[in-house]
């Protein structure tokens, strides 16, 4: 099991700026799209506005899309599928000459792609692998299995089973531990449990962590698209039916803060976070900055932090390539089947954040600013 270290923040910033400063670094016939589409328009379209993450996402890559000289055409479709489905349309119609995709589902829009590829626009996924089309040329995204690590491994080290550092820590159990994944209809979803269950299940079979309500399926587990809400009802009902009588809750694995902070609200209403109870080891996912407050004043304990702003700059790379009539580099062209075809993909590296390494992480590399945490 690998440990991740906070020098792979670092690492993360100096990618980060070697591509923002590509555009900088290049020549003014190299920041654009060659011949017929210099200035081209390029479709983006992202899932909802609820979650920061993705206003931060689209905002990002519109950006760095507008400062290789193309024109943008951002949608937000509020987790709505038929609205994604019309906005994929409506590109295609307006005449874009590429597509980034982050969808809402991965297997509704295989129409959508099919127009695509009849009008010969090349379909970038983002961040979420669309499934069951060949029609998907690349995929950016982070790595999610290591995602999932992760998570597990920040439960582990919330426990004390796991220091920081990957070393065994002090705690022996048994821990009672409940389990949350994402959106069932997320590829992603899946990659983040798959990763978790792959550090957790050894300590679960050997009875040091003890899911209490015997929740441990996928299907039983995930919160349709990512609903917070959904996340503190299934957790006030987990309370209710299964920690009574002084029987207590020390861990949750949540996949997402969003999810966390429901969670953690259904928690508190139920005595947790207080002198007499403290709040179980909660994890999460994205920074945002409600959760990284909230890690700071002790509640959740840890989230998982993909820096948007590499995955903005290395989309942006890719359709800037593809749009040239170049080959993007990649660097997995094995692990991303979606059903029809492997797509060769580009995975960028999270990063855990706790208490003692936000500011490292987070604030030293300009990703918040220290007054925006409190």
């Amino acid at each position: 099991m690998k440990f991740t270290r906070i020098a792979t923040a670092a690492a993360a910033v100096a990618l980060t700026v070697a591509l923002a400063a590509c555009g900088d670094s290049t020549k003014d016939a190299d920041k654009q799209g060659g011949g017929d589409n210099a200035g081209a328009l390029i479709g983006v379209t992202m899932p909802t506005k609820s979650s920061e993450r993705w206003i931060a996402d689209g905002n990002n890559l519109k950006s760095a899309l507008e400062k290789l000289g193309y024109k943008v055409d951002l949608q937000y479709a509020e987790n709505d599928i038929p609205t994604q489905v019309n906005q994929l349309e409506n590109q295609i119609t307006k005449g874009a000459k590429l597509l980034i995709i982050a969808s809402i589902d991965g297997t509704a829009i295989t129409s959508q792609l099919e127009n695509a590829k009849a009008n010969k626009i090349p379909v970038i996924a983002y961040d979420r692998l669309i499934r069951n089309s060949p029609n998907v040329d690349y995929y950016a995204t982070f790595d999610n299995f290591k995602v999932g690590v992760q998570q597990a491994t920040s439960l582990l080290v919330g426990l004390k089973l796991k220091n920081e550092d990957g070393t065994d820590g002090t705690a022996k159990g048994p821990f009672n531990i409940e389990l949350f994944a994402g959106s069932p209809d997320d590829n992603n979803a899946t990659f983040f449990f798959n990763g978790a269950m792959s550090v957790l299940k050894p300590y679960i079979d050997k009875g040091t962590l003890v899911v209490k309500s015997g929740q441990t399926d996928f299907k039983t587990v995930a919160i349709l698209r990512w609903d917070p809400a959904t996340a503190q009802k299934r957790m006030e009902d987990l309370l209710t039916k299964t920690y009574q009588g002084g029987v207590t809750v020390q861990g949750v694995l949540s996949p997402y803060d969003g999810l966390s902070i429901g969670i953690l609200s259904a928690l508190k209403s139920s005595g947790y976070g207080t002198a007499g109870q403290a709040y179980p080891i909660v994890t999460g996912q994205d920074a945002e900055l409600a959760s990284v407050k909230s890690i700071i004043a002790g509640e959740q304990f840890a989230t998982i932090y993909k820096d948007t702003r590499q995955l903005a700059a290395k989309s942006a790379e890719m359709a800037n390539a593809v749009l040239k009539g170049e080959k993007p580099s990649v660097n997995n062209d094995k692990d991303y089947d979606n059903g029809k075809k492997v797509v060769p993909s580009y995975l960028l590296e999270p990063v855990i954040v706790y208490k003692s390494n936000y500011k490292q992480a987070l604030v030293d590399t300009g990703y918040y600013k220290q007054e925006q945490l409190g």
